[in-house]
């Protein structure tokens, strides 16, 4: 029998080693394995076999140690064991060679006291201080007794890493049992998120089975989707005397409401839920575990070994598992890759013999959400932010940019809910490779697609076109540069200035203020000026194209200022000799040439309303202001 199993990853072998010579000369028997485990297996007969000969497993917790399989293989066997007992830690001792706690799983291990290795002499008198409690070596659960009292989860796929994620659900589960480190006394739910096919059930059903020893109330499967049929059936749980594991596989988040899906939880206080749905949108349901692609090296194993296959499906653990099996099957991965990335039937559907890439974009249901995934589309695999989307909407539709800013807000809010885009850095957003590949098979109008795609070369990629200059001799001349995205914000921003201004709004006679027709013209200009300035545009009148310069030009210089400079001089003088005892738009009314100033006024809307027209060219955006003859 031994008193430790020294459990630690390969890459800390020199920090262990003075560790157990310690713990051996004083006079405990320490196992350590010095051949190790394979990676991406699970525990070996060996290892389960010398844990049952230990009495308590000592981890050497560093920093790498949850990042290697085969510790969390061990440390979980010795928890559990420890659980069985009635104290998780009563089997598990912990060595943080590190300054923080963070990288700490379990909770509970977390809340308790570390022993050093810089003080060996302490820590062995630690060591033997733990074990003066333990006559027996730990009892080790053997693997496959299951204890489902209602429900049967749907088959098992390949289940491969994810091992801190199941520490996650474990730890958030029961965090209010460590109320000093986690600041929480309540126990609450767990909703495990993600895109449909990441691996929700997978992770659920493997934290079911490797941690059924911390429910003795045991486990509730309950299909989310038919939640009423699965509460009429059980008649146990709401009596339940011991903690049972409940889990709602598949909530159906689409037709309830957050309220409404917190209600599908335990029917008993001593029920500990766990929730599996791909929206991000009900957060107060419980603690988010948000579950993303495997990590590089596991999604090659799983997919046969070909890293070109792992990448090509973005490590999502279904697409993974289907393309491994064709391989082990005697599929050439080749061959495989490009039928993947061929036209016709999904490569993957063919794989499941069933729509399996339908399930992954079911949720794209409203127009706005479906345009901003064909924005992503077109740049996958550059991410994608709301600006660009509101760009080429904007470009592709010539509508306002209010108009596309709105729609691409509620594109964004609705993908981003439902697990379809991915936050990366700097507010961008990304798309799987495989929702990019479910797109392609399931796209409703692949027109569309197509004039989003192409208004998104030309609305995004036209921001690096190179200039050509024509050189001395040379007729050619220099191409015309593509309407940049600031040009199109400042035609539309003096575009709703103008159409709002009395200039082009028509004043009936007799009504209205003169003098607030000048200011407001006067405004137009400051208005224009600063828009100009904004958006680095400098004010140019010589161009021959219908540029915002030339039009900004011909409203300023052409329009408006012949107009101000005649009347509001002429005004100005007339208003000075207002008696103190006549309101000022009764002294106005009077004055002889005021008819005449109207009519100026009103021939000036002609020359506005072309140049708010020529704006809309730029801008996109058309207000229906009639120009006249």
């Amino acid at each position: 029998m031994w008193d430790v199993f020294l459990s630690y990853s390969r890459g800390d072998v020199e920090r262990v080693r003075p560790l157990a010579r310690a713990l051996r000369d004083g006079g405990l028997r320490v196992f350590t394995d010095e051949t190790g485990v394979v990676s991406f297996t699970g525990i070996s007969a060996t290892i389960r076999r010398e844990l049952a000969r230990s009495k308590a497993l000592l981890a050497f917790y560093s920093t790498g140690y949850p990042e290697r399989e085969a510790c969390q293989w061990e440390l979980t066997t010795a928890y559990l064991a420890g659980l069985g007992e009635g104290d998780p830690r009563r089997r598990v001792m912990v060595v943080n060679p590190e300054r923080t706690t963070d990288h700490i799983h379990p909770v509970e291990l977390r809340d308790a006291r570390h022993a050093s290795a810089e003080n060996p002499a302490a820590l062995v008198a630690d060591v033997r201080e733990h074990l003066a409690g333990l006559d027996a070596p730990m009892a080790i659960a053997e693997p496959g007794a299951r204890r489902w009292r209602l429900g049967t989860p749907r088959p098992r796929p390949e289940f491969l890493g994810r091992l801190s994620e199941l520490w996650q659900v474990h730890s958030a589960l029961h965090a209010h049992t460590a109320p000093l480190v986690t600041g929480r006394v309540v126990a609450q739910a767990v909703q495990i998120r993600g895109m449909a096919g990441i691996g929700k059930t997978a992770l659920a059903q493997e934290y079911a089975l490797r941690f059924e020893a911390a429910y003795p109330g045991g486990v509730y499967w309950v299909n989310g989707e038919a939640y009423d049929a699965a509460v009429r059936a059980l008649s146990t749980a709401a009596a339940s005397d011991e903690p049972f594991l409940w889990i709602v596989d598949a909530a159906p988040t689409e037709r309830f409401s957050a309220r409404e899906i917190a209600a599908l939880a335990a029917p008993h206080p001593h029920g500990h839920t766990v929730f599996t749905l791909r929206g991000r949108a009900h957060g107060t349901l419980g603690t988010p575990i948000d579950l993303g692609p495997l990590d590089a090296a596991h999604a090659r194993v799983l997919a046969g070994g070909d890293d070109a296959l792992a990448e090509a499906v973005g490590g999502h653990p279904l697409a993974l598992a289907l393309l491994g099996r064709a391989v082990r099957a005697g599929h050439h991965p080749a061959a495989l890759y490009d039928r993947l990335h061929a036209r016709g039937r999904s490569l993957l559907d063919m794989l499941a013999e069933e729509d399996v890439t339908g399930a992954v974009v079911r949720d794209v249901d409203t127009e706005d959400a479906a345009d901003v995934l064909r924005c992503a589309a077109a740049l996958h695999p550059l991410p994608l932010t709301v600006q660009d989307a509101e760009s080429v909407l904007t470009a592709a539709d010539a509508v306002p940019r209010i108009v596309a800013a709105r729609r691409a807000a509620n594109g964004f809010r609705e993908l981003s809910a439902r697990g379809l885009l991915t936050p990366a850095a700097d507010e961008h957003w990304s798309l799987h490779p495989v929702t990019l590949h479910a797109w392609h098979h399931h796209d409703r109008a692949p027109a569309r697609t197509e004039t989003l795609r192409r208004a998104s070369l030309r609305t995004l990629c036209s921001r690096r076109d190179p200039v050509t200059l024509a050189f001395p001799g040379s007729r050619r001349e220099a191409p015309m540069a593509a309407t940049s995205e600031s040009e199109r914000m400042a035609a539309y921003d003096i575009q709703v200035e103008l159409v709002t201004r009395i200039g082009v709004q028509e004043l009936a006679p007799g009504t209205g203020s003169l003098r607030e027709a000048l200011t407001s013209l006067k405004a137009l200009i400051d208005f224009t000026r600063e828009t100009l300035h904004t958006y680095n545009i400098a004010l140019d009148g010589g161009a021959d194209a219908p540029t915002v310069q030339k039009l900004a030009y011909a409203l300023i210089n052409e329009s408006i200022r012949p107009f101000t400079s005649t009347w509001h001089p002429r005004l100005a003088a007339y208003e000075a000799r207002c008696p103190a005892d006549t309101p000022p738009l009764d002294h106005e009314a009077a004055w002889p040439e005021a008819d005449q100033m109207r009519s100026e006024l009103a021939a000036l809307r002609g020359p506005l309303l072309r140049i708010a027209e020529a704006l809309g060219g730029i801008s996109g955006a058309d207000f229906g202001v009639a120009t006249g003859a």
